[in-house]
């Protein structure tokens, strides 16, 4: 019953036999052509079935991706064009005995940078880097009032691990001066500070949600 409703697309004339029945109104009809009618009705219904198992074991044998469990060491590492922050935070990562996932480094496959980054997001965390890379700021404020900003897609993977794997699993480092995103409130939101003091804060929040540091 739970997998019929999973595959709404079905007509419910496909699963019914009512429209060839052999008892109707109370009277029962025992002749050919009734009979002939029921068999049709049946065997459309077995049909049915058998396409509806078939779509199951499809479907079972295709499970959706799920997203990495608590235990991962996998860290998603969303950069910019700034390759010493990135490099910077990737080696701190390692140090503490986590793997992060940089996605030039992985193989392209043949597959679209889309596909090869959904393919790689199966992380228990993610670190985003917001670096001045570019600039903008409201069309009517002219150039003087543009700001520092990171890149679009930066911008664009924060929400994709925002949704993906919820506010408690994302930090944005960012650089200062860099504009931060008012829509995202809640978010953890670390500065690049001279000194590293972010280093024990990102420690701090991944090891609350249970990343072994």
């Amino acid at each position: 019953h739970r997998d019929l409703h999973s595959f709404p697309t079905r007509r419910s004339s496909d699963l019914s036999i009512s429209s060839s029945p052999l008892v109707s109104g109370g009277q029962y009809y025992n002749d050919h052509r009734s009979w002939a009618e029921f068999r049709v009705a049946v065997q459309r219904r077995l049909d049915f079935l058998g396409k509806l198992g078939a779509d199951i074991q499809k479907k079972e044998a295709n499970p959706k991706k799920r997203i990495a469990p608590l235990h991962s060491k996998r860290v998603f590492l969303v950069h910019g064009h700034n390759e010493a922050v990135r490099e910077k935070v990737a080696r701190y990562i390692e140090k503490l005995d986590l793997t992060p996932i940089i996605l030039h480094e992985q193989p392209n496959m043949g597959r679209t940078i889309i596909e090869k980054f959904t393919d790689h997001s199966e992380v228990a965390y993610a670190v985003v880097l917001l670096t001045a890379d570019d600039l903008g700021g409201p069309k009517s404020g002219g150039a003087k009032n543009l700001v520092p900003r990171a890149r679009q897609n930066v911008i664009f993977e924060l929400g994709y691990f925002l949704g993906v794997l919820g506010r408690d699993r994302v930090c944005a480092l960012h650089e200062p001066g860099v504009e931060i995103l008012s829509d995202y409130s809640g978010v953890l939101y670390l500065s690049l500070d001279a000194a590293d003091a972010w280093r024990i804060q990102l420690a701090k929040e991944m090891k609350a949600v249970g990343i072994p540091v």
